[in-house]
């Protein structure tokens, strides 16, 4: 990852949610390409995206990164309804597309970022979207499709300091199939640092069947999943193409829970194909 002091975003800027929460956002690439809006998961930030809005392959694109409610440098009301309502989390969608003025953009979710579009199309649907890329994306909350994690990130919402930072190191490092390097799991740990326990608990618990938004979906699909994810099973891949009759289902072998981190060039190949095709798509 390049140096975050002296490489800046395009731009940075904020986007009020409808119910006054403040997101930061930053945006990359070119201000005249496809928009594409990448959803990071559970207690990380958009400097997760970092290996995409620094790729050639993607820079023709208008690439739009933002940290969610809770997270990152967005505002953290420690109260559990800002994040056990679906509403709250799809209405920061729509207001990010509506005051970016996010021309049918395609919007890429990883692990609980696939909830958070599954929540949006629950409340808006797909019309004003060009596509949708699940990553590792959380679509149900059957426990026979979670692997070997909820426990550390049951623990990652205690107040204990200790505890705290060991199940989000712990957590981190089962993300990764193929390890990262030491400077960037250094800066990952420190932007998972920056969600407060309040809010990664009151994240926990809210259930989830979208199979009925999956179904509707009539834009174009990718459901993109690591073989060896040990966070979330393949079988939720699987659980998308079953219900998104449009979707494209393709499984990197080698990959843990990151794809986009862990095999960086050929899910960045993949991305831009999916986008180049999806721009073809009927409106």
């Amino acid at each position: 990852m390049r140096d975050p002091v002296t490489f800046l975003p395009h731009r940075s800027t904020h986007v009020t949610a409808p119910d006054g929460v403040s997101l930061a956002v930053q945006e990359w690439g070119t201000a005249l390409g496809r928009p594409v809006l990448f959803i990071h998961g559970y207690s990380q930030s958009g400097l997760c995206w970092h290996r995409q809005v620094e790729s050639d392959a993607l820079a023709h694109l208008r690439l739009i990164t933002f940290d969610l409610r809770g997270h990152g440098a967005s505002a953290k009301p420690l109260k559990p309804m800002y994040y056990k309502e679906d509403a709250r989390w799809a209405g920061d969608i729509a207001a990010l597309i509506s005051q970016l003025e996010l021309d049918r953009p395609v919007l890429v979710g990883w692990s609980y970022g696939g909830r958070v579009i599954c929540d949006y199309l629950r409340q808006h649907g797909d019309a004003a979207l060009g596509g949708v890329v699940f990553v590792d994306a959380v679509v149900a909350t059957e426990r026979a499709l979670f692997g070997t994690c909820n426990n550390l990130m049951r623990l990652m919402g205690s107040e204990d300091l200790a505890t705290n930072i060991a199940a989000t190191r712990a957590f981190l490092r089962k993300c990764f199939e193929i390890p990262l390097d030491a400077g960037s799991f250094e800066i990952a740990l420190a932007a998972n640092m920056m969600t407060p326990p309040q809010v990664r608990a009151s994240m926990g618990g809210r259930p989830a069947d979208y199979a009925a938004e999956l179904a509707a979906l009539t834009r174009p699909v990718l459901a993109v999943h690591g073989r060896k994810d040990q966070v979330i099973l393949p079988a939720m891949s699987d659980r998308i193409a079953e219900h998104a009759e449009r979707a494209e289902h393709v499984v990197f072998e080698t990959c843990g829970h990151a794809p986009f981190l862990e095999a960086p060039e050929a899910f960045n190949a993949l991305l831009a194909g999916f986008i180049q095709t999806a721009g073809h798509s009927p409106k």
